[in-house]
């Protein structure tokens, strides 16, 4: 068992970062820390800020319960369903909730596994936020997909095959390139922090089989329903279909363009190349220069836990 045990943290680092593919691990290693030096959660997922999408995020709220105590987790369940959330925003919602911890004198363990807003944390993004332009939406609305491919492919190349995923995405992507031509865009500072970065890291085939049971286990505690849920409360097919993986492939079956197992099987398929997506981000931080301790998942908890603990209480030299 895990003991609270009540540390001054002599450490370098005003943080902890706990990140990793999916079905790594994370949250119940982030949790177990937090409790382990009184620490407060603050995730770092992309689709854990949608209240009402539960199973499909992944939000195992059983794991922020550690020894028969919550540990309070930040950024979750803040924005409502059909809402496209953004990395500007995670910053500004970030930094609002590390300055209330840091006044609190409480250690911030952040734990997602969203590399942009990892990076976007320790890196300081310099982000920019864009306003919505009705005038240009209306008019690029009357365009055929190929037309606004076309139109994006002007402003920049199209390397990132989720700008063109869909036709809300297309339009959203010219947006932004339009907006950033244009300067109509405002700055989000940041402060610099000083992050202790922990990658859990699982072998292909370990992972793979994780993947694939917690899928298993998801779609019998009724993440069909979830999504069905969501549509009958009005939510836009094309909406849930941009949030992707689960809730794409399960509103293409609740729509009928796919079968039941067509959407079990390309579901499967397309989380592991989503899990492959994050590594390939983690190992970019890496040559940008981003130091990243891995540990083996195979690890027991405790085993991790003590590893963690020798690296964040590292005296500086």
């Amino acid at each position: 068992m895990i003991k609270n045990v009540s540390v001054e943290l002599n450490s370098i680092y005003d943080l902890l970062v706990v990140t990793g593919p999916t079905a790594s691990g994370k949250t119940s290693l982030a949790a177990t820390i937090a409790y382990r030096v009184g620490g407060e959660i603050i995730s770092a997922d992309s689709r854990q800020v949608y209240r009402g999408m539960n199973l499909g995020t992944g939000k195992d709220y059983e794991d922020y319960l550690v020894n028969g105590t919550h540990i309070p987790c930040h950024l979750i369940d803040i924005a409502e369903p059909g809402y496209k959330y953004n990395v500007f925003e995670y910053q500004r919602d970030f930094n609002k909730v590390y300055s209330d911890l840091k006044k609190r004198k409480t250690f911030p363990v952040v734990c997602g596994g969203s590399g942009m807003y990892a990076d976007s944390i320790v890196t300081g993004y310099k982000m920019f936020e864009v306003p919505s332009d009705s005038g240009l939406r209306i008019e690029l609305e009357k365009k055929s997909i190929e037309e606004l491919k076309e139109i994006l492919s002007t402003f920049k190349n199209l390397h990132n095959s989720t700008d063109i995923d869909t036709r809300k995405r297309v339009i959203r992507a010219i947006e932004i390139e339009h907006s950033s031509r244009n300067k109509g865009k405002t700055y989000s500072g940041f402060p610099e922090v000083r992050a202790l970065l922990i990658g859990i890291m699982l072998d292909r085939d370990t992972r793979r089989k994780r993947i694939t049971e917690r899928l298993k286990q998801r779609l019998q505690s009724g993440m069909v329903d979830e999504v069905k849920h969501l549509i009958d409360q009005g939510i836009n097919t094309d909406t849930l279909i941009y949030y992707g993986l689960e809730y794409k492939f399960i509103t293409f079956y609740l729509t009928g363009k796919i079968s039941y197992e067509e959407m079990v099987r390309d579901l499967e398929i397309a989380i592991h190349q989503f899990a492959k997506r994050q590594m390939t981000w983690f190992r970019g931080m890496e040559r940008k220069g981003i130091k990243i301790n891995w540990l083996d998942g195979e690890l027991s908890m405790e085993e991790k836990v003590e590893k963690v603990m020798e690296l964040l209480l590292v005296e500086s030299q």
